[in-house]
């Protein structure tokens, strides 16, 4: 059979009359959501290669009433996490036969909603939130109107979430800590109107209180999610005297962890001889450091597929569904030099 010459479109009818077959049949067999593993498919698949064909995915997408798009929302793809997400979102949506289309909204809800009205403009099949805020209003918004949707890496306890079990991690990273032998533990966390900062300070809190430690309230930092923020928590918190400041710190992610770092190295304090430190996340960059990191790793391939399913194969419940962490011990948590101090 001849190939079409350079520039002729090749049509579903063509494909059809050159395979003996109804146009409705070849749509079938070449349909990607639906493929059919018969011989007459197998048949109408090959005549279609061998012409040349190129099945029009928009156009077939806008008969059924649907794009094959998502929007996904984040604060900003300059925060390692975001940009990370998006990758795997990206990924997953591709293999599902989706195209995903991210927008920014750094993190001020009324840009959320300006940019979430305009990929639904676009008739993007499903929106992905992936912004913090636990007063965020979209969410509601969202299921008032029907819209499919999903949370990443977040929840707002109602709206289909995709999310580690940020309580866990918390849990594991001052569990680690705490088996080191260190009692005068610091944490630096996110935002208060955040789901992940708060779910990892309930982590923490419950570690110490396993472990019979009453944590000092000065030691419990509710910071911003950059380096930025984690330098002036770690000067802070590292100020005092070598009897006075904690041994070891957990950071709620690891830019809160490096800005630690960068605080402690300005002060003359080794990590992890003088403090042990444990980040969140397991960024690339983590392992790469001077002092490679410990972190708590959260699966983001599994929490973007989940998040993806939500939206194009939802099944039954849960609507909320949590991954679990891991904690990568590395050479940044170390045992204490000294004795805890007496608490009053």
């Amino acid at each position: 059979m001849e190939r079409a010459v350079p520039g002729e479109i090749i049509t579903l009818k063509d494909v059809a009359a050159a395979s003996g077959v109804s146009v409705s049949t070849a749509s079938r067999a070449l349909d990607e959501r639906t493929t059919s593993r018969s011989a007459a498919a197998a048949h109408v698949r090959k005549i279609a290669e061998e012409l040349g064909y190129r099945r029009n995915s928009f156009a077939s997408s806008l008969r059924r009433g649907e794009t094959r798009t998502l929007g996904v929302l984040v604060p900003r793809l300059s925060d390692t996490v975001m940009a990370l997400m998006f990758e795997e979102l990206e990924k997953a949506a591709s293999s599902r036969g989706y195209f995903a289309m991210v927008a920014t909204s750094g993190d001020d809800p009324d840009d959320e909603r300006r940019a979430a009205e305009t990929l639904l403009d676009r008739n993007v099949d499903g929106l992905i939130l992936a912004t913090a805020r636990l007063d965020d209003e979209l969410p509601r918004l969202l299921r008032e109107r029907r819209v499919a949707h999903a949370l990443v890496l977040r929840t707002d306890g109602v709206s289909p979430s995709a999310l580690g079990d940020d309580e866990v991690g918390g849990y594991l990273a001052v569990r680690h800590l705490i088996d080191l032998g260190h009692r005068d533990i610091a944490v630096v966390t996110g935002p208060a109107f955040t789901s992940t900062g708060t779910a990892r300070l309930a982590g923490a809190r419950k570690a110490f209180n396993e472990a019979g430690i009453r944590s000092r309230e000065d030691w419990l930092i509710a910071a911003g999610y950059g380096i930025e923020n984690g330098y002036t928590a770690g000067e802070k918190l590292l100020g005092g005297t070598p009897q006075t400041r904690p041994t070891a710190i957990f950071a709620a992610n690891d830019n809160i962890a490096m800005g630690v770092m960068a605080a402690a190295h300005r002060s003359g304090i080794s990590i992890p001889d003088d403090l042990a430190l444990v980040g969140y996340n397991d960024t690339p960059l983590s392992a790469r450091l001077p002092t490679p990191l410990s972190s708590v790793r959260v699966p983001l391939d599994q929490i973007a597929a989940t998040a993806i399913d939500l939206i194009v194969n939802p099944g039954p419940e849960p609507l909320i569904r949590r991954s679990m962490p891991t904690l990568i011990p590395r050479q940044s948590s170390g045992t204490p030099r000294r004795p805890p101090m007496p608490r009053v």
